[in-house]
């Protein structure tokens, strides 16, 4: 149970990556936080290491960010002490394609977790959000920057994006705040699993591919789930209480 001064928090996509990261950077600043993912044993490990990092422990909310009634009940319970401070959207789908190889069901599950995912979370959440909330979507560069074989991907990322600002839009005039931040090449299983070579793909990485159109990473890092979340939190706070309707690259200036 949360204290009336603790900020309450859900964030979606907590079972790994990113998300793990926003959660265990949140509870060290003591926030009460509500985690959702499909993936179950994923989100007790999360839960595991916001206890470590000395926040209460999370409420675990076990469903699938697609399915409209599982995000519905995961927000009432979520909400169930009163008003929401924030949300935060990470949880994402990646299958690597194009033009000619995307199918039609490879497109509609893109488009199911990576926009209408999102669009589940802010048309839910913003009911229970309080006055003067926050709400950060994790979204990608490549929602403005091309990519070969990520065609489905880029699409429901730049959908996302859009989305969130039109909502920001909209509830702007409640105080709410929505940003989005749009990371690069982040240490992810979903990076690795882009990887042909594990062993050469960070280099490749950070050094770019002329004959892929992509250009490499000018701080020669891949980025770490932390950096991500840094800017989330940053984001999320009174620090940055007169932001809102922005795209934030965190890409090492990959998107230059």
């Amino acid at each position: 149970m949360s204290t009336p001064s603790q900020r309450r928090i859900v964030v979606t996509g907590a079972a790994g990556g990113i998300g793990r990261a926003v959660a265990l950077q949140l509870a060290g600043q003591g926030v009460a936080l509500s985690l959702l993912d499909r993936d179950a044993d994923g989100l007790a490990v999360t839960a595991d290491g916001v206890v470590a990092a000395g926040g209460p422990a999370p409420l675990l909310l076990a469903g699938d960010i697609a399915d409209r009634a599982a995000v519905a009940d995961a927000l009432s319970a979520a909400a169930a002490e009163g008003p929401l401070d924030g949300l935060v959207s990470t949880a994402g789908l990646l299958e690597p394609a194009g033009l000619t190889d995307t199918s039609e069901a490879a497109w509609q599950r893109h488009l199911a977790v990576n926009a209408t995912g999102v669009f589940h979370l802010l048309q839910e959440g913003a009911p229970r959000l309080r006055d003067g909330a926050a709400i950060v979507v994790v979204s990608s560069n490549a929602a403005r920057v091309p990519r070969l074989n990520m065609l489905a991907y880029a699409a429901s990322k730049a959908a996302a994006s859009a989305l969130t600002r039109c909502a920001g839009l909209e509830l702007a005039a409640r105080g709410i705040r929505c940003n989005v931040v749009e990371p690069g090449s982040t240490d992810t299983p979903m990076l690795r699993e882009l990887w042909a070579d594990p062993e050469t793909g960070p280099a490749r990485t950070i050094g770019g591919d002329p004959e892929a159109f992509r250009v490499g990473i000018p701080l020669g890092r891949i980025g770490a789930p932390d950096d991500v979340a840094g800017v989330v939190c940053f984001l999320l706070s009174d620090a940055a209480r007169q932001v809102t309707l922005q795209q934030v690259f965190v890409d090492g200036g990959a998107s230059l």
